[in-house]
C-alpha cells in the first residue's frame, strides 16, 4: 500500500477519534499509533535498540 494513502488513512482515523472522542481520544488515538509504529519498526529490524543510545559524534569533538 502507498504511504500516502497510508497516511491519508491515519488521518481520517485520527479525525474521526476527535471528533466523536474529543481532544483526549485524539491524543490516545495519535499515541498509541506512534507507539504502534515504533514497534513495528523495531520488529521489522529497521531500528535497533542501540541505535538510540549511541553516542553522536560532534563536529568540534572530530580531529582534522
Amino acid at each position: 500500500m502507498n504511504m500516502a494513502v497510508v497516511g491519508m488513512i491515519a488521518g481520517m482515523l485520527l479525525g474521526f477519534a476527535g471528533y466523536f472522542g474529543g481532544f483526549g481520544a485524539f491524543v490516545l488515538v495519535a499515541a498509541l499509533g506512534a507507539i504502534g509504529f515504533v514497534v513495528g519498526r523495531f520488529i521489522e529490524g529497521e531500528w535497533e535498540l542501540g541505535d538510540f543510545f549511541h553516542a553522536r559524534e560532534h563536529k568540534r569533538d572530530r580531529r582534522p
